[in-house]
């Protein structure tokens, strides 16, 4: 770069400029005002006057070639530098200056790797003798923008000899042609050049603003009309002010006195040309301006087109030239002499080798891009020219400019690369899949100067910010691409299918969807170890590997935004599941495939692997599965706690609503169950049962909360004595003056003889529909084991109390602890509605009427009537297998209400000694009803077995009362542990027990207490102070 301090403006470097046609950023800063075709010929200008000295260029030679011919455009075939038509000429720089090139072997092209072009011998041959030549500047009609046609005022032709034959052209004629220039424009720059160097012909060409002599020396009258020369003038202006106004050197103060007299000149020339005449004095200020401003703080060199960034635009100009017109992706094989022509204007552009190092390399680079990357030999050429570029960047007098602007270059560079690199799926397909080899030794070799030591100075000094050092990420690039191009060709795939795998309302389609892509992703691994892997193995040796880490993640992210969407389990996720996990095995053995040659066999890799676990997950939401049949079920049985009536569903479904409701659910859960698509085990199995289970034992609870019989069993009066001439008797007699009227009261209660009426009440009648409802409940959970034991596609137990459950699974069933509740449960309510039927239905002809009075008058056949139409309309509610149960229940209610009327009846009853035969023909009615009433229901030796009590406590009332006091006293005593009674000892009074029976010492009190003699009254008194009934 120049050698003075610079104006360090970072900010034109960060602006992001894209290159025309590409995608490439523009590395070198924003130049405004000057667009490509002025930067171009500007350059041009430069160039031309850098090589002033050398032939073909305006040296003593071709001067005299001007002076002859006056630049006309009618031949090209003098002598030019003495060389003529010489074909022995090798070039310049190192080699020798000459004239013509006619075979070229270029070091540069060697060293880059470039292939030579072989041309025909007229591919840079001048035209055949004979013919109207082309101008002795270079060019002929086919440049761009030239006009062969046109002559410059003055020119003169010759005529060439018709045996000339043709020669090679010169460098000079090949730069114009490779730089657009009109032959019009050429020729006057050359004239310029003339009338400039008279009498100076050792002036350097730094000492010499360019632009400003072309304005002095230039006239409107070489130009075809005004507009043109305006243009013109226009444009070696804007050059003016680029380079010593808005892109200075050496910094400019805003307030400098001749830099706001340039500015009030230069916008003059936008409405007309400015006059450049010896007396105008618009002229002679813009001299003035211009040089003072182009000569601060030195004498020796003009600054004017060494400011950045128009130097580096200007440059970039001039080597872009060394591309074929005819055809862009070649370089020519003069390039050594151009380059070597080239470094003739690093003085005026204040270019450095390292500055010409970059700035080729990127030349080279933006070459392939610009012509559709067909010729892969420009991006090696520019990758070899990296090396040189790394050699400057690691030197220790770097300027600050530089470092910046090595940065955005191969950012730059950098950036186009590895935008490929990253979505390569996408931008390489199995025909250019080869370009990758080209394309990622740029990438990392700049990754790598990049991060080499390139340390950037932010800010006016270092003390202000302080400095940014680059990290040298290269080790892990190719790692990083791939997973970066894996992740954005997933994300190509998914990107349709966000919504819908998101969705989870419509989970059938989402679910075809992960079905879909888990193809898609293993088909990409397949393509990436087919076509990619090969080739970045070069350079990472498990490409495949962590291609197949980056898959396996991609998915699994997909995977989980699935699954988050869904707590429990279908066919569909379970198909999704099972197809995640084969996809995982694919990728883990191409990781264990690609990770063999690893130091440690790919374990770093299959760790980056996080499991998909497929399994666990299957079971986690069949477990929720499980969790939300089971709410179903309980809320169901919540609702059963608030709202049964226990009223039947129908004639034919006696049984509660919810019991039927419940079931059908379990039913339901149980089929649904067996119905998922994957192996289901013992375990689970245990699990779903398990939880019904403990719901149906809350609803057995519930079920046979109904009370308890002791509710219904009325209170036993005190105890008392009772003599033949109590009150109680004598009104009593006269109450019911004879028999026969007391029967038929009885039987005018009981509704006549032939239509007794039940007694059964609606409460009793509910709890025939709980007892119902358990055995509805037992039956189903029958069915419900079957269902769960019998099913051949559960897999053996996993859990050892499982295990062991199976071993013994002839003679245990999933609900044993139900049924025994069931079991325990249905006793429990049989016994409640019993004893409600007995004691409270029927109370009015058992406890109330049952032996009132006398016995004679109060028999017990009334109370069988109506007993009967209870007991009828007991087995015509409740289902078949509950009937035998309810029946013994009443059976045992009943004589226990036959005990009560005898041993606690109340002050209204008095028993004989000879009514015990009719109370034990009574009884026997009782017995039969139990032992005929629904077909055998209860066997025979069961009713006369609970009827042994009954039958024993009848049986102390037929003994006498001395043999009972006797038998009391006995009993009484050994109960006690006293033995005998001696003189002056009492009978302790025997405790109440309720469990009565013949050898109860508290049953043969009351047998005495309801026995009207005198015997038993005065024992009674003197033992135990009993008071008469009153």
């Amino acid at each position: 770069m120049a050698r003075h301090s610079r104006r360090e403006s970072f900010s034109d470097i960060a602006a992001s400029v894209v290159c025309p046609d590409t995608d490439l950023l523009w590395p070198f800063g924003k130049l405004d005002g000057l667009d490509r075709d002025e930067i171009r010929e500007t350059a041009y200008e430069i160039f031309f006057a850098a090589c002033r000295s050398s032939p073909g260029f305006g040296g003593r030679t071709a001067l005299t070639f001007y002076s002859k011919h006056n630049g006309g455009g009618d031949n090209e075939g003098d002598n030019v530098g003495g060389g003529g038509g010489s074909s022995k000429g090798s070039g310049f720089g190192s080699l020798g200056r000459k004239e013509v090139v006619t075979t070229p072997t270029s070091r540069v092209k060697r060293a880059l790797g470039l292939k030579m072009l072989k041309r025909s011998p007229s591919r840079r041959m001048t035209p055949a003798a004979g013919a109207v030549s082309a101008p002795s500047s270079p060019g002929n009609g086919s440049s761009i923008g030239g006009s062969s046609a046109h002559i410059s005022p003055g020119a003169g032709f010759s005529t060439v000899p018709l045996s000339r034959p043709r020669r090679p052209l010169t460098s000079a004629e090949i730069m114009r042609q490779q730089m657009r220039v009109t032959e019009q424009g050429d020729t006057r720059l050359r004239k310029t050049l003339t009338r400039t160097l008279v009498g100076q012909t050792g002036k350097r060409a730094e000492t010499i603003i360019l632009p400003l002599e072309l304005l002095r020396h230039v006239k409107t009258s070489e130009f075809s009309d005004a507009h043109e020369y305006q243009i013109w003038q226009r444009r070696q202006l804007k050059v003016i002010e680029a380079g010593l106004l808005l892109h200075p050197s050496i910094p400019l103060e805003n307030t400098n006195n001749l830099a706001m007299r340039l500015r009030e000149v230069i916008p003059q020339s936008e409405t007309k040309p400015i006059d450049t005449g010896k007396t105008s004095e618009t002229m002679s200020t813009l001299c003035n301006v211009v040089i003072s401003l182009s000569c601060r703080n030195t004498n020796e060199v003009c600054h004017w087109a060494d400011g950045y960034p128009l130097n580096i635009h200007l440059y970039v100009a001039l080597l872009q030239s060394v591309f074929d017109v005819r055809d862009e992706t070649l370089v020519l094989d003069e390039i050594d002499e151009l380059l070597e022509l080239m470094k003739k204007t690093w003085s005026m552009l204040g270019i450095t080798r390292p500055v010409h190092n970059l700035c080729f390399t990127w030349v080279l680079f933006h070459q392939y891009i610009v012509t559709s990357q067909m010729e892969p030999d420009l991006l090696g050429a520019s990758h070899a020219m990296l090396a040189e570029v790394a050699n400057d960047a690691k030197k220790s007098d770097r300027e600050a400019l530089y470092v910046k602007l090595l940065t955005s270059t191969l950012a730059s560079m950098q950036g186009w690369t590895e935008k490929r690199l990253l979505s390569y799926h996408e931008y390489f397909q199995r025909g250019n899949v080869g370009l990758i080899e080209n394309l990622l030794p740029l990438a990392l070799s700049s990754s790598r100067i990049v991060g080499e030591d390139v340390t950037i100075s932010q800010g006016s000094s270092s003390q202000e910010k302080g400095d940014v050092m680059l990290v040298d990420c290269s080790g892990e690039r190719v790692d990083y691409y791939i997973r970066a191009s894996i992740k954005n060709a997933f994300s190509k795939v998914t990107e349709s299918m966000k919504d819908k795998v998101s969705a989870t309302e419509e989970g059938e389609e989402a679910a075809k969807m992960l079905l879909q892509l888990a193809k898609e992703t293993e088909d990409l691994a397949l393509r990436e170890r087919e076509c990619f892997s090969p080739i970045l193995k070069r350079w990472y040796t498990v490409a495949a590997g962590v291609a197949s880490v980056s898959l396996h993640q991609c998915y699994g992210s997909i995977l989980m935004q699935y699954l988050a969407g869904r707590s429990t389990i279908t066919k569909e996720t379970v198909e999704v599941l099972q197809t995640a996990g084969k996809l995982e095995k694919v990728l883990v053995q191409m990781v264990a495939e690609d990770s063999e040659e690893c130091e440690d066999g790919g374990k770093g890799l299959v760790r980056e692997m996080v499991p998909y676990e497929v399994e666990s997950i299957i079971l986690r939401l069949l477990k929720q599965w499980i969790d939300e049949k089971l709410k179903t079920v309980r809320e169901c049985l919540s609702r059963a706690k608030e709202a049964e009536t226990w009223n039947p569903k129908s004639k034919s479904e006696p049984y509660a609503q919810s019991a039927g409701e419940l079931m059908k659910l379990a039913k339901d859960a149980i089929a649904e169950f067996f119905e998922v698509p994957i192996g289901i085990t013992e375990d689970l199995v245990h699990d779903l049962a398990e939880g019904l289970e403990q719901l149906f034992q809350e609803y057995t609870t519930f079920v046979a909360s109904c009370g308890s019989k002791q509710s219904y069993i009325p209170t036993l009066p005190p105890l008392t004595r009772c003599n033949r001439d109590s009150k109680f008797v004598k009104l009593l007699k006269k109450a019911t003056p004879c028999t026969a009227s007391s029967g038929e009261d009885l039987n005018n209660l009981t509704g006549g003889d032939h239509h007794p009426r039940p007694s059964t009440s609606r409460g009793t009648q509910r709890l025939y529909i709980r007892l119902n409802t358990l055995h509805f409940l037992s039956s189903r959970l029958h069915s419900l084991n079957k269902s769960l034991s019998l099913n051949p596609s559960v897999l053996p137990a996993t859990r050892k109390r499982n295990r062991e459950r199976t071993t013994n699974s002839s003679s245990s069933s999933y609900f044993d602890s139900t049924q025994a509740g069931i079991e325990t449960a249905s006793t429990h309510v049989s016994e409640v509605a019993a004893y409600r039927l007995i004691f409270l239905d029927s109370h009015s002809v058992f406890h109330e009427r049952l032996y009132v009075g006398d016995v004679a008058s109060a028999r017990i056949k009334p109370a069988l009537r109506i007993l009967k139409q209870n007991l009828t309309l007991m087995t015509a509610i409740l289902a078949d297998r509950a009937q035998a149960s309810a029946m013994r229940e009443v059976m045992k209610a009943s004589f226990e209400a036959v005990l009560t009327v005898l041993l606690a009846g109340g002050h209204s009853r008095v028993f004989y000694r000879n009514d015990h035969e009719m109370i034990e023909e009574d009884f026997e009615s009782l017995k039969k009803v139990y032992c005929t009433c629904g077909e055998g229901l209860i066997p025979e030796e069961v009713v006369d077995r609970e009827a042994e009590t009954v039958e024993g406590v009848i049986q102390l009332m037929s003994q006498p009362t001395e043999q009972l006091v006797e038998d009391f006293s006995i009993v009484t005593c050994e109960a006690s542990g006293m033995g005998l009674v001696g003189a002056g000892q009492r009978l302790p009074m025997p405790p109440t027990t309720g469990r009565w029976n013949r050898s109860d010492p508290n049953t043969i009190l009351r047998v005495l207490c309801y026995r009207d003699d005198r015997v038993a009254n005065r024992f009674l008194k003197k033992s135990f102070q009993l008071g008469r009934r009153r």
